[in-house]
């Protein structure tokens, strides 16, 4: 069954080519150029289904794409689409899990290490023309033998787990779901209350979805039962920070640094305050931005696509909700 698949997102020329490389070739791809609502609209309008990845998913692009029968998301966070919209209309909803993990736990150390050893603002002055080695001797420091915690533990905070084995760290974690013993015991990791992650983590740093439970959950109550000196960082959502709240613990000294993958709003304005900060490395909500995921992740929704034109199930932990009419067991 041949399908039409509107990919919302922007992408690079070269991004493009290799989803279309990937797709079968019976299948028909529509590419956006923009966010703009009514060109999100003309692309979706003859769509079989939708592969967001920022792109929002409203009742207003679904009502313009009367034919969609899945939304597929490309990556995990579905907090930008609208799940009552589709369940309105018995569209399915799944997600492409642990597909973005590696690069996103690549991203978080990265930024761990800019962070502690102040990668971008040596860069800075060094080209500028000065020599900064003893203000780094004094402001900058090692991840090996600190506590990481973990908010959330999912994939992408078990694969840092695994990245981080190497620094001789200890991993605490809080999640709603407690890893098995097996798995804390590979990774070295001890699941804590919230208290005790926030008073003992030298790096905290998040990896939970946004949802009404954890907006705002760093927020000054929490920043202040955080570590003196820790650093936080955050590769999942904007929304799970109060980043005025967070400034505020920066420039008081209570906290040593951030490094920010995400903001509320994205992107962020040139005015945020967090912006002037050299304690603050910032990247561009970019953590699974890398060119060799790409087939990858591409593989992965078609391959789910696939499998729900021939009549089959998609991978079981990928379905959020499954299109009227579906089948539903898993695979």
């Amino acid at each position: 069954m041949g399908l039409t698949v509107a990919c919302l997102d922007v992408w690079a020329d070269a991004v493009r080519r290799e989803v279309q490389r990937v797709a079968p070739s019976n299948w028909t791809l529509r590419f956006a150029q923009s966010y703009d609502r009514a060109h999100q609209h003309a692309v979706a309008a003859d769509a079989d289904a939708l592969l967001p990845g920022f792109a929002a998913i409203d009742d207003d692009l679904l009502a313009a794409a009367p034919r969609v029968r899945w939304v597929h998301k490309w990556g995990i966070g579905i907090d930008s689409i609208d799940q009552a919209a589709l369940r309105r209309r018995g569209i399915g909803l799944a997600i492409t899990a642990g597909a973005n993990s590696q690069p996103v736990a690549e991203m978080a150390l990265a930024l761990m290490l800019a962070v502690n050893r102040r990668i971008p603002y040596v860069n800075r002055v060094l080209r500028l023309g000065q020599w900064p080695t003893p203000e780094m001797r004094e402001t900058c420091f090692q991840i090996q033998g600190k506590t990481v915690g973990m908010l959330g533990f999912g994939q992408i905070g078990r694969r840092l787990a695994q990245l981080l084995l190497g620094f001789d760290v200890r991993i605490l974690y809080d999640d709603p779901q407690p890893a098995d013993a097996v798995i804390e015991q590979r990774l070295r990791a001890q699941r804590v209350s919230r208290d005790q992650l926030l008073a003992n983590s030298d790096i905290l740093s998040l990896h939970a979805p946004l949802t009404e439970a954890t907006r705002r959950v760093i927020n000054a109550r929490s920043l202040a039962a955080m570590k003196p000196g820790a650093i936080l960082i955050n590769t999942s959502r904007g929304g799970l920070i109060d980043e005025t709240a967070l400034y505020s613990a920066l420039i008081s000294g209570h906290l040593r640094g951030a490094g920010l993958d995400a903001f509320d709003p994205e992107p962020p304005s040139v005015n945020n305050p967090l912006m002037q900060l050299e304690q603050v490395v910032l990247t561009p909500h970019a953590g699974g931005g890398v060119f060799d995921n790409v087939e990858h992740v591409a593989r992965h929704a078609f391959g789910n696509l696939a499998r729900w034109a021939s009549g089959q199930a998609v991978i079981a932990p990928d379905l959020i909700l499954a299109p009227a009419g579906a089948v539903t067991g898993q695979t």
